[in-house]
């Protein structure tokens, strides 16, 4: 059970690392990168500029303003729908390998009292082999068992339980981002960012059609 403790630690560490890094890497100022965008929009209006920016941003932040960006041509109510949906893809990539993490500190505790029953029939066990004459070797050894795996248990429990709250917290504050540019994105693109040439060109072709000839009654 120790090998198995020690092993369930190691799984654990390499998902904290990797979540840390993983947060940090994709850690931005939104207020910076949204004055940004909107910088450039009162500037040139340059797309091709706009997306290089958003590629050149790592995080969920620059891929959900690089969607609305290409998808500027829709409605209000059909730019949140998408963004909405994939609000949710990032944050289910932001909590990847939490569930790891925090299964990991539910289990080394009763890994660790697995040990330990362990370690008890390996005491009832001398007992009932030698009966009266069972040694203090025995018993201690058995003892000494059950409590190491307890204790080992419990140390890699405790630490786990503070990464994934810390864990969590990093994700949530990430999540608050990602909600916040939804909603700021939204505002830039159906209400600050000028019409295509594209869009502005059916909207008058769509005129023109509604205007009746001088014929028609």
């Amino acid at each position: 059970m120790v090998w198995v403790l020690l092993l369930v630690s190691a799984f654990a560490v390499t998902a904290f690392l990797e979540r840390v890094l993983n947060y940090r890497r994709i850690q931005i100022n939104t207020t910076e990168f949204i004055a940004g965008i909107r910088t450039n929009l009162k500037n040139n209006y340059n797309i091709v500029e706009l997306v290089a920016i958003c590629d050149a941003t790592p995080g969920p932040v620059a891929r959900m303003t690089k969607l609305a960006i290409l998808n500027r041509e829709l409605s209000r109510d059909q730019l949140r729908e998408l963004l909405d949906d994939n609000k949710r893809v990032e944050v289910a990539r932001l909590e990847k390998r939490l569930n790891m993490l925090g299964t990991m500190a539910q289990i080394s505790p009763l890994l660790g009292l697995l040990g330990t029953v362990l370690g008890f029939i390996r005491i009832f066990r001398g007992v009932w082999q030698e009966g009266n004459w069972v040694l203090a070797k025995t018993l201690a050894g058995g003892i000494w068992e059950g409590l190491v795996c307890m204790a080992l248990g419990l140390a890699i429990a405790i630490p786990c339980y503070i990464a994934f709250n810390y864990l969590v917290g990093r994700k949530n504050d990430l999540a608050l981002d990602i909600d916040k540019v939804s909603s700021e994105i939204l505002n830039i693109i159906t209400l600050e960012m000028p019409p295509s040439k594209s869009a502005g060109l059916a909207k008058s072709r769509a005129a023109r059609k509604a205007v009746p000839k001088a014929g028609d009654k």
